[in-house]
């Protein structure tokens, strides 16, 4: 899971964004590219394929305390939504520390979060990470519009686990609940492992 980079002192959590496709995720990676300090993040690299890209960039939130005197670095990717990508979604899944899954709200996108969600499931069984203890957040994008289905729905719908879960309500496109989601999972992972002895 998490990698210690003892040269440069850091340990490097990854976190995925996953969710159906054009639901939101290259949206929130962009948002927190956008709002990072320069110094403190590398390049955003984007890697097309014909339907979505995959996103990746690391950086060194300078808020985040020290863990026995290693800075915590952030590797954030997203996945490809469509689902002839599954080799690509599980592979980008493989190592992952935390998992942020991004639910389309509208309604006529709720069948596309439920295959997601599966999708999902079964990506993180492969590699035999088990929900309930994998660091993971929902996040219910694109509150903004007016076909998005109320919380209740979309939380009895695909957050199985609540209150274990924790999720959000989003607007990626403006900002709202984008730093809320990744801060919840980036706590998850760092309580896991100062439990796990890290």
């Amino acid at each position: 899971m998490s990698f210690i980079n003892y040269k440069s002192k850091e340990i490097v959590l990854k976190i995925v964004y996953y969710g159906p496709g054009l639901c939101g995720k290259t949206t929130n990676v962009k948002y927190i590219y956008s709002a990072t300090n320069d110094e403190t993040k590398g390049k955003l690299i984007s890697l097309e394929t014909q339907q979505e890209r995959t996103l990746y960039f690391d950086f060194l939130p300078i808020e985040l305390p020290t863990i026995r005197g290693f800075k915590t670095r952030l590797h954030l990717y997203t996945v490809p939504g469509q689902l002839f990508y599954s080799n690509s979604r599980r592979l980008i899944m493989k190592n992952a520390d935390g998992v942020v899954f991004v639910a389309d709200s509208q309604a006529e996108r709720l069948e596309a979060n439920l295959i997601s969600m599966d999708d999902l499931l079964d990506n993180l069984d492969a590699y035999g990470y088990d929900v309930e203890k994998i660091p993971f957040v929902i996040q219910y994008n694109k509150r903004d519009l007016p076909s998005a289905l109320p919380v209740e729905q979309l939380r009895s719908e695909l957050n199985r686990w609540y209150p274990k879960v924790p999720d959000f309500e989003a607007c990626a496109a403006e900002g709202p609940g984008v730093f809320e989601c990744l801060k919840a999972v980036v706590k998850m992972i760092l309580v896991d492992l100062k439990k796990n002895g890290g």
